[in-house]
C-alpha cells in the first residue's frame, strides 16, 4: 500500500513538473516599435527608391525557442524615402499607391513556422489595402531571456496583388518604359520584449 501511494506521489510530481516546464517554455513578446524597422525598395527601369516604414505594434509567440505565432502592424502614414523626397512620400501615401487615408495600416499575421534546410521559414497572411494574400519568407530568430529578435531576409511583394495600380503593367498595357515594377522588396527587423 505504501509503495502504491509512493508511486502515485512520484508520478504526480513528475507530471506536474512537465506541465510547469511546458508552461514556462511558452512566452509572448511585445514588439519594441522604437527598435524595430521595416525597409522597402521599389524599382523602375531607370533606377530605384528605398526607405522605411515604422512599426505600429506587434507580438511574437515563442515555444521552445521556435516561433509559433504572432503578428505585426505597419503604420503606413510613416512611409519615408531615404532620399528625403517629400513629393515621393506624398505620392506613395496617395490613392495612386497605398491610399493611406483609407488604409492607414498593413498587417502580417504568422500562420506557420517551419525549419527548411536549417533556416526558419515563416508563412503568414499579409494584408495591404484591405486585401489579404499569403506570403512565405526566411528569417533568423534570436532569443534571449527577455528579448526575441526576428530578422527577415529580403523578400518580395507583388503590389498588383494588392490593387496598387500606379504604372503597373498588370493594369496598363501602354506604359512602354515608363512603368514601375510590380515587385518591391521588404526586409523587417522585429525586436520584441517580454
Amino acid at each position: 500500500m505504501k509503495t502504491t501511494k509512493l508511486f502515485i506521489a512520484v508520478f504526480t510530481l513528475i507530471t506536474l513538473s512537465f506541465t510547469v516546464s511546458n508552461a514556462q517554455d511558452k512566452s509572448n513578446y511585445t514588439a519594441d516599435t522604437s527598435n524595430s524597422t521595416i525597409n522597402w525598395k521599389g524599382y523602375k527601369p531607370t533606377g530605384s527608391h528605398h526607405g522605411t516604414i515604422n512599426l505600429a505594434s506587434g507580438e511574437l509567440k515563442m515555444e521552445n525557442g521556435k516561433i509559433i505565432g504572432g503578428s505585426f502592424i505597419a503604420n503606413m502614414s510613416t512611409i519615408k524615402d531615404a532620399g528625403g523626397s517629400a513629393k515621393l512620400e506624398r505620392h506613395l501615401k496617395s490613392d495612386d499607391f497605398f491610399d493611406v487615408a483609407a488604409f492607414s495600416t498593413c498587417k502580417f499575421e504568422i500562420t506557420d513556422s517551419e525549419t527548411i534546410e536549417g533556416k526558419t521559414v515563416l508563412t503568414g497572411n499579409m494584408t495591404i489595402k484591405g486585401i489579404t494574400k499569403q506570403l512565405t519568407f526566411p528569417v533568423i530568430v534570436t532569443e534571449t531571456t527577455d528579448t526575441v529578435t526576428l530578422t527577415s531576409e529580403t523578400f518580395q511583394v507583388n503590389r498588383a496583388e494588392f490593387n496598387v495600380k500606379y504604372k503597373s503593367k498588370t493594369f496598363f498595357n501602354n506604359l512602354k518604359e515608363k512603368f514601375i515594377k510590380n515587385e518591391f522588396d521588404l526586409q523587417v527587423v522585429i525586436v520584441a520584449v517580454k
